[in-house]
C-alpha cells in the first residue's frame, strides 16, 4: 500500500515536471515568434502612424496557455523589440522617456490583462474566455498607447489636430491609430477558435 502511494506521488511529480517543461518549451517558441513578428511588423502599416501588431496573436496564445505572467513577459518582449523597428526613431524623437514608458507599459499590460481575462472566465466558459482574451489584448494595447500619446506627446497631437482642423480625439484615431486597431481586433477575434483548438490539443497531451 505504501509503495502504491509512493508510486502515485512520484507519478504526479513527474507529470507536474512534464507540464512545467512543456510550458517552458512553448514559452520559448512563442518568445521567438513574438520577437520575429514584432520586428517585421514594424515595417507594416495600413494607415496612421502605428504599425500592425501581429505579435498580439502569440501573446494571447501564451497568456491563455501559460498564464497571465507569461502573457506579460511576451508582451514585454514585443515592447523591447519595438525599439529595433523604424517606428522607434520617430517616437523617441518626440520623447525618449515617454516612448519607453508607453511602449513597455502597453506591451506588458496587454499580455497580463489578456491572461487575467482568460483565467477569470475559463471556469465559466472556455470559448468565451478565449474570445474575451483576444479582444482585451488589442483594446488594452491601443488604449494605453492613446493614453500615453495624450500624456507624453500632447504638443504633437494638439499641433497636428489644429493643422488638420479636427479635434484631438479624432486626430488620435485617424493619424495615430488608423485602421491598425481594427485590423488587430478582427485578426485576434478570427484566430480565437484556433487558440481554443490549441488549448484542446495541449490539454490532451498533458493529460496522457
Amino acid at each position: 500500500m505504501g509503495d502504491s502511494k509512493e508510486d502515485q506521488s512520484n507519478m504526479k511529480q513527474t507529470n507536474k515536471q512534464g507540464v512545467h517543461t512543456s510550458k517552458l518549451v512553448l514559452l520559448a517558441l512563442l518568445t521567438a515568434m513574438v520577437a520575429t513578428l514584432a520586428y517585421f511588423g514594424g515595417f507594416i502599416k495600413i494607415g496612421g502612424l502605428a504599425s500592425i501588431s501581429l505579435t498580439l496573436i502569440p501573446v494571447v496564445v501564451g497568456a491563455t496557455l501559460c498564464g497571465p505572467y507569461a502573457g506579460a513577459f511576451l508582451g514585454g518582449v514585443a515592447a523591447v523589440m519595438f525599439f529595433a523597428t523604424p517606428d522607434a526613431a520617430f517616437w523617441l524623437g518626440l520623447s525618449v522617456p515617454g516612448t519607453i514608458i508607453t511602449v513597455m507599459v502597453k506591451g506588458i499590460l496587454c499580455g497580463l490583462c489578456a491572461g487575467l481575462a482568460y483565467k477569470l472566465l475559463e471556469k465559466y466558459n472556455r470559448y468565451l474566455a478565449v474570445f474575451v482574451s483576444a479582444i482585451v489584448c488589442p483594446v488594452v494595447n491601443t488604449g494605453i498607447f492613446l493614453l500615453g500619446s495624450l500624456v507624453f506627446f500632447m504638443d504633437t497631437v494638439s499641433g497636428g489636430a489644429a493643422a488638420e482642423g479636427i479635434s484631438v480625439g479624432m486626430y488620435l484615431i485617424v493619424f495615430f491609430v488608423g485602421l491598425n486597431f481594427l485590423f488587430e481586433l478582427i485578426v485576434n477575434i478570427a484566430v480565437s477558435p484556433a487558440i481554443v483548438r490549441i488549448l484542446d490539443v495541449a490539454k490532451k497531451r498533458t493529460s496522457k
